[in-house]
Parts: structure tokens; sequence; C-alpha cells
């Protein structure tokens, strides 16, 4: 049988709450801690998470909704939430929500029935409504990359609208007219990114053209299917502003089998510093967001919140996208940049 915490005190001849003290975070004298520590480690012993969550009203245990668990980004953040949660003794417990609101409502709920401490959430909704539940138990909520209309949540993003700002001056600094999107205007990050397409081409004077902007899902599929119908245009646009990394892969493959290059015939400029920047050529042009820091921010406000005995206020933290230079922008109209 498991060793109990009765067996601890045989062991040690130290009193229940010295020992339990202990085992639940609290100090206790050097040399009980030692023959604490000892008798553990030979009776191999294992706290009941289960009992103790009883008694503090804490499972150790946090919740992560994500809206695609396949995505590459989702699981570059999902690896650093669960690494410095570890760090601080938490498990974790991950729910896909497959792009579905009402799936993304059910797992909100399932982690609620679990008596998860917090929930981290990369959500598919737009509205924070479906939060409630969670407000209403005095679960603390942290969202990351996407903020939700309505949200009293701390939620952790990047500058999206100054982020693809920066990425169309880059396109236009290198002579480009001619500039097409392919985003999606559902989603919180997507929305924001046209936006910031959309001032960029304003502040220049230039012309957005209706058949330029593609809006639809932020996938490999709808990226593909959007390139190839930009490159079959009468009047293809010279350079192609990709609004996430999925979007960058259909893009990519589209290019490959249509005949055309890049940088030659068409530039791109794409979102995320992950793996297809690193191995096609030519080197793809990227903004860079901070993935460590999205999720290791996260997991520090959501602890801080876990743990504070005042009501903090919703914190709203934003983070810098950077330019990672490649060699997929050709300069055009007699540009020497």
């Amino acid at each position: 049988m498991p060793a109990t915490i009765k067996d601890i005190r045989e062991e040690t001849g130290l009193s229940l709450a010295t020992i339990s003290k202990y085992l639940n975070g609290g100090n206790v004298l050097p040399k009980n801690r030692e023959k604490i520590e000892e008798a553990v480690k030979r009776l191999h012993y294992r706290p009941n998470e289960i009992a103790r969550g009883l008694v503090t009203n804490r499972t150790k245990t946090i919740g992560v909704i994500v809206y695609n668990i396949a995505s590459i980004f989702n699981g570059t953040i999902l690896s650093t939430i669960g690494k410095e949660l570890r760090k601080k003794g938490y498990g974790v417990l991950i729910c896909d929500s497959a792009g579905d609101a009402e799936m993304e409502h059910s797992n909100l709920q399932f982690l609620l029935n679990k008596k998860v401490d917090g929930i981290i959430i990369i959500p598919a909704e737009r509205d924070a409504d479906f939060l409630q539940p969670a407000r209403d138990a005095g679960i603390p909520i942290v969202l990351i990359d996407r903020a939700l209309n309505g949200n009293r949540e701390d939620c952790v993003t990047i500058n999206n609208k100054e982020a693809a700002e920066e990425a169309v001056n880059t396109l236009i600094g290198a002579g480009h007219r001619k500039i097409a999107i392919i985003c999606s205007d559902h989603e919180y990050t997507g929305a924001q990114r046209k936006q910031g397409y959309l001032e960029a081409m304003e502040q220049h004077g230039l012309e957005v053209r209706k058949e330029y902007i593609k809006t639809g899902s932020q996938t490999v599929d709808y990226g593909y299917q959007s390139m190839k119908e930009l490159l079959a245009l009468p009047e293809r646009p010279t350079a192609v502003f990709m609004a996430n990394y999925d979007i960058n892969l259909g893009v990519v493959m589209a290019v490959n089998e249509s005949g055309f290059h890049c940088p030659e015939d068409i530039s791109l400029f794409g979102f995320d510093d992950l793996l297809l920047p690193r191995i096609i050529s030519p080197k793809l042009y990227v903004m860079k967001q901070p993935m460590e820091e999205l999720g290791s921010r996260s997991v520090e406000l959501l602890l801080e919140r876990i743990n504070s005995k005042e009501d903090l206020a919703p914190r709203n933290v934003v983070l810098k996208a950077t330019v990672m230079k490649g060699d997929s922008i050709r300069p055009v109209g007699g540009c020497q940049c």
C-alpha cells in the first residue's frame, strides 16, 4: 500500500501538524524539514492531491483551452505554459476547441467541473460572455493572443495592428504599390492585422483593391486557395502580406505549384518565425512573435491572481513583434532599398 502521512509520523516521531504544515508548503524547523524529507524519500511517499484539494480548496491543476491543438503556433505556446507550470508544481489539463465556439463553452465547463485553480485560453470566441460561469465560480482566467469583446480578464497579446503596419510599410518601402493581404477578419488577430494593412495603405495614399483583400479562415487551405486566386488575376499583385503561420504554409505551396517564383514574380511577407521561414528558399520575411514570452507571461499573471489576496484590476499586457529579415522581397520601381 502507498505510504501515508501517518507512516511519516512513525518514521520521524514528529506530529501530524508539523508534517502537514511542511507538505503544504509551510515553514518548519530545518532539523524537522530534514527528517521529513528523508522519510518521504525512504517511504516513496506521494501526496494525495485530491484529499489535499479538499482541505486547501486547491487542486494544483491549471486548465488550458486552445482553439486548435494541431496548430504549430498553439503547440509552441503550450510547450512553454507546461514548462513554466511544472516549475511551480502545477499540472495541466489541455482542451481543444477545434475552432468551435460551442465546444469551447463545453471545455470551459469541463475544466470548472474538474476544480482547476485557473484557466488559460487561446479563444475561438470573439465575445467574453461565455466566461461568466468561471467568473461566478471565482476561477481566474488569462487570455493569450486574442482579446475578447467585453473582456474583464487578464490578457497577453502582441501589437497586432502595428506589426501588420510595419510589415506592409516594409513592402511599400521596397517600391511595392499593388499589395494584397490574406487574413481572417473573424478572429481578433486577423481583424487587427487587416486593420494595420488598411491603415498602412491609406497613409501612403495607395489604392486598396477589393480583389487584393482575401478574408476567410486562418488555415493552410485558405492560404493556398487565396494565393491561387491572386496569381490568376489579370493584374496580379506584386507583393502579398500573409497574416498568420498556417496561411504562410498555404501560400508557399501555391507559389511552388504555380510556376511563379518568389521574389522574382511575387514578394512575400509572413507572420511567425516558426519552422517554415528557416527551411524554405528564399528565406521568408516574417513578423516574429515573442512566443515564449506569451506563454510565460500568461502563467505569471495567472499564478499572481491565484495567490493574491487582493482584488487585482484586469491587466492587459501587449508584447512587441519584430521583423525577421529574409530574401522574399524584391525591390521594384527602381527602389535601391
